[in-house]
């Protein structure tokens, strides 16, 4: 299990990374063509290559989502489900899932074979191979994705527990933490509020 989650923790920051890099440079391509528009012209490649940047990142961003699995889901119906029922749902889920993205790689080397010799229309030297490959590749973050959250979210499922439940107990464990640094105990926010009770 420390394999899996030392695995899952490079790969969460190697897609952080691809993730801020993919929006803050299609940011910069979208202002400079904001500019260009009103300064002299818009360049041609503009729309071409924002279309693909889009694209990318909306592949990696969401890897990086079903990593966390952060994905819309509705765990309370699983979680309200006897444990007997629950699980094989839980498991046919994630095998329909990844048998989803197996065949979308199987379709996106499909369409690289059909795009051989093939190039942007407004960047003549940017094969369209280049710009496609994020279909397959796409397809293989999001299964290793599912494949490494697989365990944690099934013992999840297991214990009843949902997304939704985590989210809350972390934050609360998280402000609790905050406040004990900050000196706002449970303990000494009664004792100021007895001793303001005493003084008036």
């Amino acid at each position: 299990m420390g394999t899996v989650n030392q695995i899952s923790r490079i790969m969460e920051r190697l897609l952080e990374i691809i993730t801020v890099m993919l929006m803050v440079t299609l940011t910069l391509v979208v202002l400079y063509a904001v500019v260009t528009r009103y300064a002299w012209r818009t360049p041609s490649w503009y729309d071409e290559v924002a279309a693909i940047m889009l694209v990318w990142l909306t592949y990696y961003a969401g890897a990086l989502a079903a990593l966390k699995r952060g994905h819309i889901g509705v765990d309370g119906v699983l979680a309200a489900m006897p444990v007997h029922i629950r699980m094989p749902i839980a498991y046919l889920s994630e095998v329909l899932f990844i048998g989803f993205f197996l065949v979308l790689g199987w379709a996106g080397l499909v369409v690289l074979d059909v795009m051989q010799g093939m190039a942007l229309i407004t960047l003549r030297w940017v094969p369209l191979t280049f710009t496609q490959s994020v279909i397959p590749i796409g397809a293989a973050l999001f299964i290793i994705a599912q494949l490494l959250s697989m365990p944690a979210h099934l013992a999840k499922v297991r214990s009843g527990r949902t997304q939704e439940e985590e989210e809350i107990r972390l934050a609360i464990a998280e402000a609790e933490r905050d406040n004990a640094r900050a000196g706002f105990t449970a303990d000494s926010l009664t004792k100021d509020a007895l001793t303001k009770r005493d003084q008036s």
